[in-house]
């Protein structure tokens, strides 16, 4: 197995592409991107042999923005016969793993492999079994193991390999699958809470994602992110010319600033989060969260960067690279991630966690 296939938005392969190429060379991992337009996949094959198996090991999949899922495959299997699609699944994975911890039957993200669904929750439960019995599957899911995927790009044809556990998104297809609050303001309240999702673990919502906490919503009309906010009882600043929803001011924890979220400047010194999705330049809005962090006002920060028609990898990290380039001459040690989540469009969710100064006998004591 010398190919590593990334999961992708349908029409972002390019992307994907330039990214998987870039990241591969950083570490001497070369070979070339095969790419299918709207494909919603894009299949990275490496020189070397070998080379797959340390791609995934090595690059950190939390670094990759365009990609939703990243494993190690073989050759595509094709025109599998309708009497037993198995064995040949079964063959590809023979002697390239065993003990398995998790099997996803997975396909593209598009509206054409909807169908393949269906299939793909029935395959699963026998081709489960005889994997079990080959001894490539455990008989239980852990998630201290490799987990196996078939990926079907149509009825016959699929992808065969595995992902590491600790190295991978741990959602299938790379999705989260969250349902739309009722009484949410809009429906970009789901990037929000996918973004924690993505982005903060679980284990430490409690910590950072807690009751009581102050946080400031820029450009926050009608309160689609801001309603994720007041559901973990926040206190929220919204900053918007336009009105919020009702619900949300009649709450209490809200209250609006009729101001330019670019000129408002925060008057408390116990922010904890501040969070973005105003439609702007992405360069504007990378430079507005960048002095947020540098002053101090906050202490994690997730915002949207709307992506040009061209070259929008390039422009992402671009803007990425001019943040963390200000955050260092200003002393400011920092974690940083980007992904274009499930829940943008034309657009990246970034997120930011101010950890210390960077500069020695400079401690960052505000919170």
């Amino acid at each position: 197995m010398n190919k590593v296939l990334l999961y992708c938005r349908q029409g972002f392969e390019k992307e994907c592409a330039a990214e998987i190429t870039a990241k591969a060379t950083q570490r001497e991992v070369f070979g070339f991107a095969r790419v299918k337009e709207d494909s919603g996949y894009v299949l990275f094959e490496c020189y070397q042999r070998e080379d797959a198996d340390k791609l995934i090991r090595e690059l950190p999949f939390s670094e990759l923005i365009f990609a939703r899922q990243m494993i190690v495959v073989g050759e595509l299997l094709r025109d599998l016969p309708p009497e037993d699609r198995i064995t040949p699944v079964v063959g590809m994975l023979t002697g390239a793993i065993e003990k398995a911890g998790d099997l996803r039957v997975e396909v593209p993200d598009t509206n054409e492999s909807k169908e393949l669904l269906k299939f793909c929750r029935k395959f699963t439960v026998p081709l489960r079994a005889r994997l079990r019995s080959e001894n490539i599957l455990l008989n239980y899911e852990t998630p201290k193991r490799p987990v196996v995927h078939v990926f079907f790009i149509a009825p016959g044809c699929c992808y065969v390999g595995y992902s590491y556990a600790d190295n991978n998104s741990t959602f299938f297809m790379g999705i989260p699958r969250l349902k739309f609050p009722s009484d949410a303001p809009s429906r970009s309240t789901l990037k929000l809470e996918e973004a924690f999702h993505v982005f903060i673990p679980a284990d430490e919502w409690d910590e950072r994602l807690a009751s009581g906490m102050y946080a400031v919503d820029l450009g926050a009309c009608p309160g689609g992110w801001t309603y994720q906010l007041v559901q973990r009882s926040m206190m929220v600043e919204a900053i918007d010319n336009g009105p919020m929803a009702p619900s949300l001011m009649d709450t209490g924890q809200v209250t609006h600033h009729r101001e330019d979220g670019f000129k408002y400047r925060p008057v408390r010194t116990n922010i904890y989060w501040v969070v973005c999705d105003m439609v702007e330049k992405p360069v504007r809005v990378a430079n507005l969260m960048a002095e947020w962090l540098i002053n101090g006002w906050c202490r994690e920060a997730i915002f949207n960067l709307k992506l040009p028609m061209k070259k929008r990898y390039e422009e992402v990290s671009q803007n990425l690279a001019m943040i963390q380039q200000k955050l260092k001459e200003n002393g400011i040690n920092a974690q940083i991630n980007a992904r274009q989540l499930y829940h943008d469009r034309e657009e990246v969710t970034v997120h930011i966690r101010r950890i210390w100064s960077a500069v020695p006998g400079r401690r960052d004591e505000r919170y």
